[in-house]
């Protein structure tokens, strides 16, 4: 038995609980409390000294396994490492493939989250990609859901022109497999959307969402910071009861925290709105001196990063500023022992210094990073 007592954390859950001891056994958090004080049974103590101490961050959007091509075959990226998550606090992920899934397999996919899992990282995965109709291991989507541990949901994409322009019925369709596969699995179901910049936006999931109220929970639509207008729809795709996701990565009209504090001014609850990074996508930008292209992966730590812009310049509580990549994406994912600090939850946590600096990361209650510095990092790194 794995027993840690961390004492002395400022402890956002997100919800500001203030000085605490935090007890985890076996990788969960078990216990709370103003002390807490162990005799006669061996076990290791963390002194987080004051540190401002959050649930690990979750992103609800990530190619782990790398994108396909979008310069031939030289421009697919590789795998994600667990160390790249670990230094922007991510300890929860969820892999999707994206254009490409040709040479990007599902089964591949899944691989890449059993790895992850392996480290005691949290690791799920949607099945298909941006064409329908969807492809899967099994025979369907919800078979999927219900015999693969690691898939909660599905993929689409709409409104690009690298989609398969799904119709209202074809989408219908998918919400129904993740739904049902979600009922009889107890996963949840969410069929997570794509958005291009195509002039029909997010149209038609406006009419799915007004037509069949009961399962806008099943739909994520996702890069809804595009553009303006997009996001003027996504907007109203929240008030009918939906959850956004603002991509802090990729194209966008604005600064992601920016878009997320314009989206509080109109209304929009913190709680529907999430942060993910389309990181690990492949990049690339003409070198100014030689007119050359320059292959990069898209970059993982911009979730940490807004969400310390929204402390820093958007004023914003700490407890509210953490939802976008805490409590939300567990909502919208149904991930249902992250994304909190409370019994029973995984003790995945971030602690940050008053400059809300990350400091040290501890995930299932291993510590992974300790004063700024890996401790821990994955094979073959």
């Amino acid at each position: 038995m794995n027993i840690t007592i961390i004492k002395n954390a400022n402890i956002y859950a997100p919800e500001k609980l203030g000085i605490k001891d935090l007890l985890v056994c076996n990788g969960k958090i078990v216990m709370i409390d103003d002390q807490i004080d162990l005799t006669g049974v061996k076990h290791s103590m963390i002194d987080a000294g004051g540190l401002i101490v959050t649930p690990g961050f979750i992103d609800q959007h990530m190619h782990i396994i790398g994108a396909g091509g979008k310069s031939g075959y030289f421009s697919i990226t590789p795998e994600v490492q667990p160390s790249e998550l670990i230094r922007c606090g991510t300890t929860t992920v969820v892999g999707m493939l994206g254009t490409d899934g040709i040479t990007k397999e599902l089964t591949t996919l899944y691989a890449k989250c059993k790895s992850l899992e392996q480290y005691g990282i949290g690791a799920y995965m949607l099945t298909s990609y941006f064409a329908v109709p969807p492809k899967t291991i099994m025979q369907n989507v919800a078979e999927d859901m219900l015999f693969i541990d690691k898939i909660i949901g599905c993929k689409v994409a709409i409104s690009d022109e690298r989609c398969s322009f799904p119709t209202k019925q074809e989408l219908l369709r998918l919400i129904n497999q993740v739904h049902v596969g979600g009922l009889t699995s107890g996963k949840g179901g969410v069929l997570h959307i794509h958005l291009g910049a195509l002039p029909s936006r997010m149209q038609i999931l406006l009419e799915i969402a007004r037509e069949y109220p009961t399962l806008v929970k099943h739909i994520s639509p996702t890069h809804v910071g595009r553009t303006a207008a997009l996001f003027e729809e996504a907007i109203e795709f929240a008030s009918l009861g939906g959850i956004i996701d603002i991509s802090t990565g990729g194209t966008k009209f604005d600064e992601p925290y920016k878009i997320l504090l314009h989206g509080l001014e109109k209304g929009v609850s913190i709680e529907q709105m999430t942060f993910s990074s389309d990181g690990n996508a492949g990049m690339s930008k003409k070198d100014p001196e030689t007119g050359n292209l320059i292959f990069y992966k898209a970059p993982l730590h911009l979730n940490l990063q807004q969400v310390q812009k929204l402390v820093k310049e958007g004023g914003m509580p700490i407890e509210d500023a953490i939802r976008p990549v805490t409590t939300n994406p567990a909502k919208n994912m149904t991930l249902r022992t992250k994304g909190r600090i409370a019994p029973d939850y995984d003790a995945d946590l971030c602690f940050f210094d008053n400059d809300l600096n990350l400091q040290n990361v501890i995930v299932g209650g291993i510590v992974w990073m300790q004063e700024g510095k890996l401790v821990k990092v994955g094979n073959f790194e």
